[in-house]
């Protein structure tokens, strides 16, 4: 598959494909990179740009890997995208496609597909402080608590999340998974009625799509909603 690799800002990125009217934007999750986007690329028949978000695959550094810094980042690449396609849709994964609903609600994309996608960043950073016996008062006075379980709990974080509510109104597919950690099926079942999304359930899968059953799965799912 033809690939080109350039950079847009500070963003490392690659385009899959043909040259084609239309593209897609593809936004990893936690852990990810772009070339995660070179087998939905092969299902498409389009073009896909996918790029690296802060401290992710050619980017080494964590410190810019939250909402303020990732929105402003994904505009500008929906800005370069304008210039070459006239057409443009969105796949993204977990926190990609929280970021993505942050930066991309006003540009009039055609469609979006999320994969396990994290659709209410308060509640989840709720029950992470519940996880980790951490209350509001505590969080606010220290600023950060690291905790056991990886994530480092922030005051700074929480407060932009509730200055900044989503506003989605792209017609939207989710993958959601019948085993997933972090966002409860409530959650995710209150968002797609709030947003008329269409909501498939894969039942054994788990937040990171990852085992071949679940890659499967996932594959089909696209190749449905393409």
């Amino acid at each position: 598959m033809k690939q080109e690799c350039l950079k847009i800002g500070q963003t490392p990125a690659i385009i899959y494909g043909e040259a084609s009217a239309h593209a897609w934007l593809f936004v990893h999750g936690m852990g990810g990179n772009k070339t995660e986007a070179e087998p939905f690329a092969a299902l498409t028949g389009a073009q896909v740009l996918a790029i690296d978000l802060p401290g992710h695959g050619e980017r080494k550094d964590m410190a810019g890997f939250n909402p303020w810094t990732a929105a402003p980042e994904l505009r500008t690449v929906m800005d370069y995208m304008r210039t070459r396609w006239r057409a443009i849709s969105l796949r993204a994964n977990s926190i990609g496609a929280y970021f993505s609903m942050l930066a991309l609600s006003d540009q009039g994309l055609q469609k979006a597909l999320f994969v396990s996608p994290v659709v209410n960043m308060e509640r989840l950073l709720l029950d992470m402080m519940d996880w980790a016996g951490v209350t509001e008062t505590q969080l606010r006075d220290a600023g950060e608590i690291a905790t056991d379980f990886g994530q480092t709990l922030s005051w700074q974080y929480l407060s932009w999340v509730r200055e900044h509510p989503l506003n989605w109104h792209t017609p939207t597919a989710i993958l959601y998974a019948g085993h997933d950690n972090l966002t409860s099926r409530d959650t995710i079942m209150s968002f797609a009625n709030a947003h008329q999304a269409t909501l498939s359930v894969y039942e054994p899968g788990e937040h990171w799509f990852h085992t071949p059953d679940q890659l499967d799965a996932m594959t089909r799912w696209e190749k449905s909603e393409i």
